[in-house]
């Protein structure tokens, strides 16, 4: 009679896992794929019915994405031959090139925005997070159901009072003020997910910081944040998610000068309407910069997922 275990897992259910996994992998990669392959097709394959997979690549999208495009007569055209490639694209149409667009300047602040409010939230969080976990604060569990009770609250249903308060104070349509915001909404999650790292790290090792002559303030930056740095890294990947992908408020607090892309992208116009293949070019930029930061933290991000599950 062979040996079973409840813990091991059998070779069956090792091949139900991984078919679950690849299925799961394929079912929500495929929507990327395809944003990523419309923003290399022409403006009538991406319309197309019944939806083109075979199809030949074009740049299109993307010179629409970042040029701004105007119409001119056929003696202007005639007299000014195209120069470069991407002018060459947009002559197909009988128009030329009248300058840059403007999604550049939304993607800068969309950096600016994102990772200030993460460094921030991020900041904030772990501050307030290892006062809770080190020292008596009254009513700590009130304070800390209060600051996770912000993050509940949908974010149409203050969105009223915040630009009333935003314009009152000038912060509509400024950095800081996205900045300001975003940390407000993302500092309930960091204190939350921090707390749970800094209980895990034992005090001893700050104790003996302190016998050894530290101050309260090196021991947390010598031996416990060094201990807290994979809970750190995957807190600021959730927190810059938020800010990276934030829309209500983006499109209610800023319509110029701190413009995130956001709101911006759906509103790329092309020749007789929505410019699809621009749009999925900007969706597909625009995915990038989270794509790399979470791959290149992402071994901290699994262990920092993972930290605590197992109590010794």
């Amino acid at each position: 009679m062979s040996a079973w275990s409840i813990t091991e897992p059998t070779s069956r259910q090792k091949w139900i896992a991984g078919i679950l996994v690849v299925l799961y992998a394929v079912i929500t990669i495929i929507p990327l794929i395809w944003i990523v392959a419309t923003g290399f097709k022409s403006p009538a394959d991406a319309i197309s019915y019944p939806p083109k997979v075979l199809f030949e690549p074009t740049l299109e999208g993307y010179v629409n994405l970042f040029t701004t495009r105007t119409r001119q007569t056929e003696e202007y055209l005639a007299a000014n031959p195209p120069q470069t490639w991407y002018e060459e694209i947009v002559r197909q149409y009988d128009m030329v090139i009248a300058g840059p667009s403007r999604y550049g300047e939304r993607f800068v602040n969309s950096v600016i925005i994102g990772f200030g409010s993460t460094f921030l939230s991020v900041f904030l969080g772990t501050l307030a997070a290892y006062a809770f976990s080190r020292f008596k604060v009254p009513l700590s569990d009130d304070l800390l159901f209060f600051i996770l009770s912000t993050r509940m609250m949908p974010p149409i249903a203050v969105a009223i009072p915040i630009f009333l308060m935003f314009r009152t104070l000038g912060l509509s349509d400024t950095h800081l003020g996205m900045i300001l915001l975003y940390t407000a909404v993302n500092i309930s999650l960091a204190v939350w997910l921090l707390k749970g790292f800094m209980d895990e790290i034992p005090r001893e090792y700050e104790e003996a910081a302190l016998i050894d002559g530290y101050t309260r303030f090196q021991a947390f930056r010598k031996v416990v944040l060094p201990q807290a740095t994979t809970g750190i890294v995957a807190t600021a990947i959730f927190c810059l998610i938020f800010s990276w992908n934030e829309y209500a408020f983006a499109v209610l607090l800023t319509s110029g000068t701190a413009q995130t892309a956001p709101p911006f992208i759906p509103t790329i116009i092309g020749v007789g309407g929505q410019d699809w293949p621009a749009v999925a070019a900007g969706a597909t930029l625009f995915l990038l910069p989270v794509l790399v930061f979470t791959v290149f933290l992402r071994k901290h991000l699994l262990r920092g997922i993972t930290f605590g599950a197992v109590r010794k």
